[in-house]
């Protein structure tokens, strides 16, 4: 039994890694597409940031740190921004998200994911995912003081 329940947790997780495989290309692409188009000594970004032709943030906010990416969850007239940790890829909820995501705006999006789900949705989702880290974290940490007594 626990080895089916690894089973589905392995497939979620590599979906989940395909997942961002495809929006971590389509990213690289996209900016390797924007550099281009500046010419050699046009370095550094525009006044605001945003690539105005292709609507695409060029710099990455100060608050997107190694690890982490953005995504918007969008309901009716409910938005708002997420700096999400990538670990969350793992999570069988957020993978369904990404998927909703994706049969609702496909991967064509400009600017930042959209996730077709209320904030406080996918708020309490990010904070089980925490929970759940947390829970492993401490776990761990009592079974190497077991082990080491």
């Amino acid at each position: 039994m626990s080895t089916e329940k690894n089973c589905g947790s392995k497939k979620a997780e590599d979906r989940g890694l395909m997942m961002l495989r495809l929006l971590i290309g389509k990213l690289v692409h996209k900016g390797l597409s924007i550099l281009a188009s500046r010419g050699p000594h046009d370095h550094h970004p525009r006044h605001n940031d945003f690539d105005e032709d292709s609507e695409v943030a060029t710099v990455v906010p100060k608050d997107v740190k190694e690890g982490h990416f953005t995504v918007f969850a969008v309901k009716g007239n409910e938005a708002e921004r997420f700096v999400v940790k990538l670990e969350s890829l793992s999570n069988p909820e957020f993978l369904r998200l990404l998927e909703e995501a994706k049969e609702e705006y496909g991967f064509e999006q400009k600017g930042a994911l959209a996730i077709p789900c209320r904030p406080q949705e996918l708020q309490k989702i990010l904070q089980t995912c925490r929970r759940k880290k947390s829970s492993r974290t401490s776990n761990n940490i009592n079974f190497a003081v077991i082990q080491g007594y």
